[in-house]
């Protein structure tokens, strides 16, 4: 950990981390790979300053532009400086305009800030593969999530499709997809840049593609747990006349949880010898997942999943492959509803150009990064660096201390 500061740390920052040295001007590093928008003529504050504040305002919490601008009126000279902002002809440093702001992330390019964000976060080796191969492997999620409010008069509303690892909850990759039915398309630029050997993929029913697996599988040596439903009616067909009755259950798990108890049941059954096995490529087993759900003041409601994997079950046990599917309808509360809750994502309002993809990727950004150094609690975390500036200069491994001198 950094040495001692003069003034006392709040305790929630106190248990981050440790800070690498490798981690000082890595953000700062990726950020220069963003090209610039603007027009050289009349540009005054660096981009990579810009995107600091911005990284800066919403690992404290900043849930949009104005809070993105009232952030850097608050940060001291010396902030400021850190950061990279320039001198204005009198001699001191000022933060930049709102309408600074707002221009500068609706002309981004959204493609470019994602790949720097994803970049980042992946540095520190999320998805590399036990060198023994015991299980479980690293496992990493595709889901889709719409920003709801950035809809705009004849404009839809935008859809964006990301990759995220499922332990700590890290965005390795994300595109902006047309609508949810184009989520599909967009499969496979999204992984392409990423290493997957010996990864194991996730996705729900609507991303169970025959090519998209076999591409998985063949070309990124990654193996896939596929949802099965009735967009592939033939599995879909096999998996639930498998002889389950005679199968006893190999893993069962309950937990409690925003204001829910939930238990799973976890069935699995090699299917190579099964029915000429099953039609969906490299699929090794079959699984059922029934899962009970008992919410407070309501009836218990019970569904039944089937899912296909080209795992085996030397590769993973019924436990590992509960873990995985537990792991991925997990996304939606340690990184949806962290960005709707903490950040307001749902009910953000902003519309324009890249502006809404930008300030998902932002908030990918600050929640990877307090995951990775351990923050259990993203709310409560941003509360205590937002009370001063000097802290996110820190989190981001900008100083090597949680306050600067003489601030």
């Amino acid at each position: 950990m950094p040495a001692a500061p003069s003034s006392p740390v709040p305790a929630v920052l106190a248990k981050l981390g440790p800070l690498h040295q490798h981690d000082t001007g890595r953000l700062r590093a990726h950020l220069r790979r963003v090209p610039d928008p603007r027009s050289r003529r009349g540009r005054w504050h660096p981009l990579v300053g810009l995107l600091l504040i911005c990284a800066c305002a919403v690992v404290s919490g900043a849930r949009t532009i104005t809070e993105i601008t009232e952030w850097g009126q608050r940060a001291t000279i010396t902030v400021l400086e850190q950061l990279g902002i320039r001198r204005h002809l009198p001699g001191r440093r000022r933060a930049p305009s709102q309408a600074t702001l707002t221009r500068l992330l609706a002309a981004l390019d959204g493609d470019a800030l994602d790949a720097a964000v994803g970049a980042y976060l992946a540095e520190r080796d999320h998805t590399a593969v036990d060198a023994t191969g015991s299980a479980p492997r690293p496992a990493i999620a595709v889901d889709g999530k719409a920003l709801s409010g950035s809809a705009h008069r004849t404009q839809r509303h935008r859809h964006l499709l990301s990759a995220v690892t499922h332990a700590p909850t890290v965005t390795l990759a994300q595109q902006e997809v047309g609508a949810k039915t184009n989520e599909t398309a967009a499969f496979r630029p999204l992984l392409q840049p990423l290493d997957l050997a010996g990864t194991v993929v996730t996705f729900d029913a609507l991303h169970s593609v025959k090519d998209q697996v076999r591409w998985l599988v063949q070309e990124k040596k990654a193996h896939y747990i596929a949802v099965i439903k009735g967009n592939q009616p033939t599995a879909s067909a096999q998996l639930k006349t498998l002889p389950w009755e005679q199968v006893p259950v190999a893993h069962t798990v309950s937990g409690t949880g925003h204001g829910r108890r939930e238990s799973r049941s976890v069935k699995t059954m090699a299917i190579a010898a099964n029915l000429g096995g099953i039609a969906f490529p490299e699929a090794r087993l079959a699984l059922r997942i029934h899962r009970r759900r008992q919410e407070s003041g309501r009836r218990q409601t019970r569904e039944t999943v089937y899912a296909v994997t080209s795992l085996d079950t030397h590769q993973a046990s019924p436990a590992d492959l509960g873990g995985y599917v537990r792991g991925h309808w997990g996304i939606e509360n340690s990184s949806h509803h962290v960005r709707d809750v903490v950040f307001a994502e749902d009910a953000s309002t902003v519309h324009t150009g890249s502006a809404p993809r930008a300030m998902a990727a932002l908030r990918n950004l600050a929640i990877g990064r307090l995951r990775l150094l351990g923050a259990d609690n993203i709310a409560k975390t941003t509360r205590a660096i937002r009370d001063s500036p000097e802290h996110a200069l820190w989190i981001w491994g900008i100083t090597d201390s949680p306050l600067l001198p003489g601030t």
